[in-house]
């Protein structure tokens, strides 16, 4: 379970964090007692992160690099608290927004507004902070319109838009960013960015997945780079890069 520290200036701390998973090969009683009758693995163990540690200090942006399947969202999911580790542990200081699951607290039936308010606040905001922000959150999102329909009806691009807004706009101390800025059109993701580095200006921390490179030089300094739920690399988020698309990754176990 992730834990509030206000030890030292680390804003966020991971120590030796393992995550096991068991995937499922049948879908159904009948296939699964086929597959016993056949002597076949009904399922498979496997590691998504093996004893990753690491510090974060406040105010620092830090990417976290690895091809699909590195563990990456996993490791997110864990610091965002959706998940527990199996083992380790990892330390938090202050309020912290995922843009991992967009749109996970908002209702289908509830409208535009009605869910501003329920996300936000399922993010940790009282209604007097909600009350503060909720034009901006409006504006940002270009949905005003629409504030009053029921978020159902509404197409995939505007509920992302408007769920991304909700989050960005939390009070909050450590952001965990994990392939969001692909929502949206060109200016729309132009804004996000700008957003991104008002808060980076803030003194915000910020942990980003992605795999646009371009984006991730923009926004972080510090790269750690995973694979198979172990890190490999951890530094300057340049060289974080090259060694991703190194023969030394390829070749790693």
């Amino acid at each position: 379970m992730t834990t509030q520290s206000h030890t030292h200036s680390s804003a966020i701390i991971a120590e030796h964090v393992s995550k096991h998973f068991s995937l499922k090969h049948t879908h159904s009683m009948k296939e699964a007692f086929i597959g016993w009758t056949k002597g076949k693995k009904l399922r498979t163990d496997f590691t998504a992160l093996n004893d990753l540690s690491f510090t974060v200090e406040e105010g620092e942006s830090v990417a976290l690099l690895g091809y699909n399947g590195s563990g990456k969202s996993t490791m997110l999911k864990i610091l965002a608290g959706v998940m527990p580790p199996d083992e380790g542990r990892v330390l938090t200081r202050g309020r912290v927004a995922g843009l991992i699951e967009v749109g996970a607290g908002f209702h289908p039936d509830l409208t535009g507004r009605e869910n501003v308010y329920l996300n936000a606040a399922i993010l940790g905001m009282q209604e007097k902070e909600i009350d503060a922000v909720f034009e901006e959150i409006v504006d940002f999102a270009e949905i005003r319109e629409f504030l009053d329909q029921e978020v159902k009806y509404y197409s995939s691009g505007m509920f992302m838009r408007l769920a991304f807004s909700v989050a960005i706009h939390v009070e909050l101390d450590i952001l965990l960013v994990d392939e969001i800025l692909s929502v949206g059109d060109a200016p729309f993701r132009k804004k996000c960015r700008l957003k991104f580095e008002e808060m980076i200006a803030a003194n915000k921390t910020m942990i980003v997945v992605s795999h646009d490179m371009e984006l991730v030089q923009e926004l972080c300094g510090r790269g750690i780079v995973i694979k198979r739920g172990k890190k490999l690399f951890d530094g300057p988020v340049d060289q974080a890069i090259e060694f991703l698309g190194s023969e030394a990754y390829a070749t790693a176990e």
